[in-house]
């Protein structure tokens, strides 16, 4: 686990060099098909030396819950166990990492006619409005999911529609059995750092053809108002291609939502129990390798 912009994947691929690993993606972003530049996602060379589970297997226009990732995941562990190595989950989406430990909370099912009315709703009036009914409904839940995240703010008013009730909490619902994990986590110490690199990671993305992915994807039918196109970075440039804000704003704005999610995925992780933690500060690829090393050894303690 880990901040975005903390070398996880660089340390998963180092790692699957020196043991019988095999990688399974836990990052809600790389699960869509040409949808590379903006996800930071690695690059066809590199996928084929470290293959990755989870990674391209929608379409950007189609839905992926987390019971989908849970039930994916799971298959992905059980497969790789089978053949005698051993499962590295990597990945920064830590409500995936949550579910699948902790296993998912009996909720109705998903309604497709109340699904499809929620999203003609958002198309109208946007999610930020919806997200504003939802906090009438339930303010509890409301205050836990971002204005823009569309598929947390659709499920939540599936639920409360539903039920009538709001959106239990943890302890009020059964849950499925979740999966033992040995939790390893990067982090950079220095905010500064980390900072500079989530600037200079999305100055790269420029230069590789953000806009141009951006563009391809919109002439090529994915809608602009799908859940895809709310990741941070694509709704930003679009908002830029729309002509309702600049080149620098936008640059700004994707930044600033960066730092924010960096933010929110450390003190997610500094709640949890039970975390091997690693300062990666002066990460590189000479002492990447020593990292390597001592994490192996820290696996080699947990039994593995």
């Amino acid at each position: 686990m880990g901040t975005t912009a903390t070398g996880k994947t660089d340390l998963a691929a180092t790692l699957s060099d020196v043991l019988p690993i095999e990688l399974i993606s836990v990052d809600s972003s790389l699960v869509y098909r040409g949808m590379n530049i903006g996800t930071a996602k690695p690059d066809k060379a590199f996928l084929e030396k470290y293959p990755h589970a989870l990674v391209d297997v929608r379409d950007p226009q189609d839905t992926y819950s987390v019971a989908d990732f849970c039930k994916d995941a799971t298959e992905a562990i059980m497969q790789i166990h089978q053949r005698g190595n051993i499962p590295l989950l990597v990945g920064g989406t830590n409500f995936y990492f949550s579910a699948l430990e902790n296993g998912l909370p009996d909720l109705p099912a998903a309604d497709a006619a109340l699904r499809e009315r929620i999203l003609d709703d958002a198309k109208e009036h946007g999610w930020a409005e919806l997200h504003k009914r939802l906090a009438v409904l339930d303010s509890r839940r409301a205050a836990k999911i971002d204005p823009n995240d569309a598929q947390r703010i659709q499920r939540a008013l599936e639920i409360v529609e539903l039920t009538g009730a709001a959106v239990p909490t943890a302890a009020d619902v059964s849950r499925s059995t979740g999966t033992h994990l040995i939790k390893m986590a990067l982090a950079i110490s220095d905010r500064r750092v980390l900072h500079q690199r989530i600037e200079q990671r999305f100055e790269k993305m420029l230069a590789q053809g953000l806009k141009q992915e951006v563009e391809a994807l919109l002439s090529g039918g994915v809608p602009a108002d799908c859940t895809a196109m709310k990741m941070i970075g694509y709704r930003q440039m679009l908002d830029y291609l729309g002509g309702s804000t600049d080149f620098k704003v936008m640059c700004a704005a994707t930044k600033a939502a960066t730092r924010q999610l960096s933010k929110r995925q450390l003190t997610w992780m500094r709640q949890q129990r039970g975390i091997t933690w690693f300062i990666t500060d002066g990460l590189n690829s000479i002492n990447n390798g020593v990292l390597a090393e001592f994490v192996t050894e820290k696996l080699i303690a947990f039994g593995l």
